[in-house]
């Protein structure tokens, strides 16, 4: 009877790869006279049916299998030791043998390893194995060796490939290439089996031929798989691999575009997808498959050609994801044109709203001014970053075709935002805005005058080209404000009595009160006027009255060439009374002229006397010495200086063409140059020059003001106190 022993498997060896969440189960192996009886120690179900699953499960090793050895040519020869002692490693069962350790795999009961280790005639105290370390022992009374496990379960993902244990393969396939080997093998097994989605996302990761596998679900009509394939291929690819992921991403559009198309046909039709959803199901599936399209053009945008997807897109007649797709890549110009193309101003104005882009606004104002223009105006008016000028040409546009009110005229609302909110002074702005009040077919010009009139002397708008406007519409008042302001009050005035506007003209004619001649000269414009179209000549001469500075006189040349003096006789006698008195005060002040003219021919004769009295000892205030030394001037205010002191000091403070004349006539006179006649003018001239005013007193010491009080060349230690 050959030896009986049970072990069980140690702990899982400490390693990276072991997954904690899914750990290998316990094995049991029982030696015995047959050979080695091992299995999974199951521990569920639980009850009494649990004893027969485990050894219902359990698999024999025959003991020839293991204890046979190998002989010559390959051939198997029976060994007649028998098994003395087993151990169980993770995935093995190593057994003693003779002095042989063989070890057999527990999954396919190949024999695996068959090395001597003991010399002949040495016994074994048997196999121990340390369960806690994973370390396995041979122990004989002389040695001890160590069983060491290298690389155990280096070719398990072969035999669970084998097994067609998949999902185990992949856990124990090492390399990419290993996994690269289960993924193909998965995938052909799914694909046997028709099971084609769970296929595809394993045909997505492995290295199987991408033609080989899309025309297998093509030919096999499977549009789910082949999305799924495709999705997942995609995310195998890194991003410098550009073609391919473009390539992938493209075809990807056309398959979702497809699937969309199916379920909507599906749901108009009323017809079932398949024997396993409903109507019911097949829109909830809809919505599931726009959501997926949607998180994949978010995820791989920059995957896609733009123009590439939009005629995809297009080409089946997908509203909503064509838009959708150019949202998600900011070209809203596509969007705006999209929706101005079908004439849906309200979707239009919804994507404007989210514009930060002044050129988006330029470009798409003129039409939808024209056809939504309140909106727009609403939405440009919470735009910081626009220039108003570059909408112009699209409120001028709009203002061309609208008949209504100005109170209801879009581009006007738009442009007081501009002027009154925006405190905008571009030219452009405020002649548009005039542009606009003019040229509005109403003959009320309140609006234009109300506005001209905000702009007070300094308008933002052209005055010339308002001028024109004005004149060419006729707006009499606003062109007559505008001549005012420009300080041009005859034009204004001319042409307020052009059109009948006397009470306008009258007012203008009143402005200029600093300008006598010209107050008088727009008056007897007024006055011409009035005389003209009055039916009595009392009433004109009562309504001139407001000027003060108009005289009967000057209303005589319009009267007509017959008409009763006793409609202004007393006008004429008070002006007639007023002229006799104006001649008395001439009179008077003639008079007074006469007695001055002679009291100043008395004061200069008068001065040819005048004299000074020069004291002896009197200094000259210039240099100190005495005066009467040499030539001297005294001054009315008792100031006097030698004739050479007085000379240098105006030299100095004189400007440099008074200077160099002076120098000039001393040079003449002191050189003999000039004789009899010609010298006494010069020496006229010259003390004119010299002596015209005291150099003490006059505008000589005033413009000495900025001089220092002590010059650089004086000590100022003199002054110290």
């Amino acid at each position: 009877m050959g030896v009986s022993a049970l072990v069980v498997s140690p702990d899982p060896p400490d390693e990276g790869r072991w997954r904690e969440e899914v750990p290998p189960e316990r094995s049991f192996a029982w030696l015995s006279g047959q050979g080695v009886f091992h299995g999974k120690l199951l521990v569920s179900p639980a009850g009494a049916e649990l004893g027969s699953k485990v050894f219902g499960e359990a698999k024999m090793v025959p003991k020839g299998q293991i204890a046979a050895q190998e002989g010559q040519g390959g051939r198997r020869q029976a060994a007649p030791e028998g098994i003395e002692a087993i151990a169980l490693t993770q995935w093995h069962i190593v057994c003693l043998v003779g002095g042989r350790i063989v070890a057999a795999n527990q999954l396919t009961g190949e024999k695996v390893y068959d090395q001597v280790v003991l010399n002949q005639g040495q016994k074994a105290l048997g196999i121990y194995v340390d369960v806690q370390k994973n370390t396995f022992w041979l122990f004989t009374p002389q040695e001890i060796f160590e069983i060491v496990l290298v690389d155990e379960d280096r070719d398990i993902w072969k035999i669970m490939l084998q097994l067609q244990q998949f999902d185990a393969a992949l856990q124990y396939a090492h390399t990419p290439a290993q996994r690269d080997a289960v993924a193909v093998a998965s995938g052909d097994y799914l694909i046997n089996k028709g099971a084609f989605s769970d296929a595809a996302g394993v045909y997505g990761k492995s290295s199987k031929p991408f033609e080989e596998v899309a025309l297998c679900f093509i030919d096999n009509n499977q549009p789910d798989a082949l999305r799924k394939y495709l999705l997942t291929k995609l995310g195998t690819f890194k991003k410098t691999s550009v073609m391919q992921r473009i390539m992938i991403a493209t075809w990807l559009i056309e398959v979702y575009m497809a699937k969309l198309n199916s379920l909507d046909d599906t749901i108009i039709t009323g017809a079932e997808l398949s024997e396993t959803l409903n109507p019911t199901q097949t829109k909830e599936q809809l919505g599931a498959v726009r959501s997926e399209f949607q998180e994949f053009i978010n995820r791989h945008k920059g995957d896609l050609d733009r123009k590439t997807v939009y005629d995809v897109i297009s080409s089946h007649g997908r509203e909503e994801e064509l838009l959708f797709y150019a949202d998600a890549v900011n070209d809203y110009n596509y969007v705006l044109s999209y929706w101005v193309q079908r004439e849906r101003w309200s979707e239009a104005l919804k994507v404007l709203k989210r514009q930060k882009d002044a050129e988006i606004f330029y470009r798409y104002s003129s039409v939808l001014m024209t056809h939504a223009a309140s909106e727009l105006v609403e939405i440009l008016m919470r735009q910081g970053n626009l220039d108003p000028r570059s909408l112009i040409p699209a409120l001028l546009e709009y203002d061309r075709n609208f008949k209504g009110p100005l109170s209801q005229n879009q581009a006007v609302r738009y442009l007081h935002f501009v002027v009154n909110q925006l405190a905008s002074t571009d030219s452009a702005v405020h002649n548009t805005l005039v542009s606009i009040y003019a040229s509005h077919p109403s003959k009320d010009e309140s609006a234009l005058l109300a506005y001209v009139k905000s702009q007070g002397d300094e308008p933002s708008f052209d005055p010339d080209f308002a001028l024109r406007l004005c004149i060419q519409h006729r707006r009499v008042l606003s062109c007559t404000y505008i001549y005012t302001s420009m300080g041009q009050y005859v034009q204004a005035v001319d042409l307020a009595l052009a059109h009948d506007e006397v009470e306008i003209a009258s007012e203008i004619a009143d402005l200029p009160q600093d300008n006598n001649q010209l107050h008088k000269k727009l008056w007897l414009a007024v006055a011409r006027k009035v005389i003209s179209q009055s039916n009595g000549i009392k009433t004109a001469i009562e309504f001139l009255k407001r000027c003060d500075l108009l005289k009967i006189e000057d209303l005589i040349p319009f009267f007509p060439d017959f008409v009763v003096i006793d409609d202004f006789k007393e006008e004429i006698c008070e002006a007639l009374e007023n002229y006799s008195r104006n001649i008395d005060s001439l009179r008077r002040e003639m008079d007074d002229s006469s007695q001055t003219a002679a009291n100043i021919k008395v004061d200069i004769a008068a001065l040819e006397h005048r004299y000074a009295i020069v004291e002896h000892g009197e200094k000259c205030y210039a240099c100190g010495l005495p005066l009467l030394s040499r030539q001297f001037f005294v001054f009315p205010c008792q100031h006097a200086f030698h004739s050479d002191c007085l000379g240098r000091r105006v030299l100095e403070q004189a400007g440099p063409v008074k200077a160099k004349r002076i120098r000039e006539c001393q040079v003449q006179v002191s050189k003999g140059l000039v004789t009899g006649v010609r010298r006494d003018e010069m020496v006229a001239e010259l003390d004119e020059l010299v002596a015209s005013a005291c150099i003490l007193c006059s505008d000589y010491a005033i413009r000495r003001i900025n001089e220092p009080f002590i010059k650089e060349d004086e000590d100022l230690s003199e002054w110290a106190l």
